[in-house]
């Protein structure tokens, strides 16, 4: 009797990753990434609990208890934990509401940046496709415009529009987004220059795709990825040109709790009273730090041939 052998079963291929645990197992691997996240999210936890988490209110002024040092150091009090500024007011406290306004800076600076910037990157970038000579010269127009922004010092361009603006929180917004809106057009006008030789766009114009649905649906998708490194980096620098512009009283303007403006009201104590200027530096250090650590995380994972 013959013996029929079975075939052998086909190999079973395994489902591919979710995008999300890929992406999360590329970033793990760069463990100072992974510590700027932690320290950006702590900074987001206290954000959003300020009020729960601080001991104190931020503008509450002890008179009885100025310059107190911290709660570690001979005269701190544990009412007190990082100490007293020259009017009374709790630094602990104030640092808790500071990275709320912090964010805040960052969040809407980046946002109006990164909005207007890379729109005028897609137009710049699609206006060498367009036959029309008013259409190149818009290109050129463009990035003219961004290279004299970017060829003034930041904090210099931030300065001056603050001053035409006036001295203000939104202000000092609107400023510190015009400083960083050269990167984020030169950087979308770059990938869409890359991108628009490519067959898909090719074969999305055949199948009747307008400019409109070409720039929103095919290309800047597949451009986001350099665009939100360059937020998560814009983040950091919104935060650090807005400490400059409060310690120079061009920002948030006092009793607000902005870590620039703090340091401002200090200055005079340096030698007699160190915590009221270690500390608001210190958080500046970290929060400026953290977001480029995780900036660079997410261009390793974001990055095709890094992950290679």
């Amino acid at each position: 009797m013959n013996q029929i052998s079975a075939s052998p079963a086909a190999p079973v291929m395994p489902l591919p990753a979710h995008p999300l645990i890929e992406f999360w197992g590329y970033f793990k691997q760069n463990r100072g990434a992974v510590i700027g996240l932690a320290v950006v999210f702590m900074l987001c936890f206290s954000a959003l609990f300020a009020e729960l988490i601080a001991p104190h209110s931020p503008i509450e002024q002890y008179r009885d208890a100025t310059l107190v040092p911290p709660v570690w150091q001979a005269g701190g009090s544990s009412k007190f934990l990082l100490g007293t500024d020259p009017v009374g007011r709790d630094i602990f406290s104030r640092l808790i509401h500071g990275s709320r306004l912090s964010l805040m800076i960052g969040l809407v600076s980046v946002s109006l940046s990164m909005g207007v910037g890379v729109f005028l990157g897609l137009v710049a970038g699609f206006a060498r496709s367009w036959t029309s000579k008013a259409a190149r010269s818009l290109e050129f127009i463009i990035l003219r415009v961004m290279d004299i922004l970017q060829a003034l010092p930041s904090l210099l361009l931030a300065i001056a529009v603050v001053a035409i603006l006036g001295p203000g929180l939104m202000n000092a917004m609107y400023a510190i987004a015009i400083v960083l809106m050269p990167s984020y057009t030169r950087l979308t006008r770059a990938a869409v220059s890359a991108e628009l030789s490519k067959d898909y766009v090719n074969a999305s114009r055949i199948a009747g795709a307008g400019t409109f649905r070409l720039m929103f649906n095919c290309v800047l998708p597949n451009c986001a990825a350099p665009i939100i490194v360059q937020a998560t980096l814009g983040f950091s620098a919104a935060i650090l040109d807005a400490a400059a512009l409060g310690f120079l009283g061009l920002g948030a303007q006092p009793p607000t709790p902005e870590w620039g403006s703090m340091l401002a009201s200090a200055m005079e104590f340096i030698q007699s009273a160190w915590w009221v200027v270690t500390f608001p530096g210190l958080a500046i250090l970290f929060s400026v730090l953290a977001f480029n650590l995780m900036g660079d995380g997410l261009r390793d994972a974001l990055d095709p041939k890094l992950k290679r």
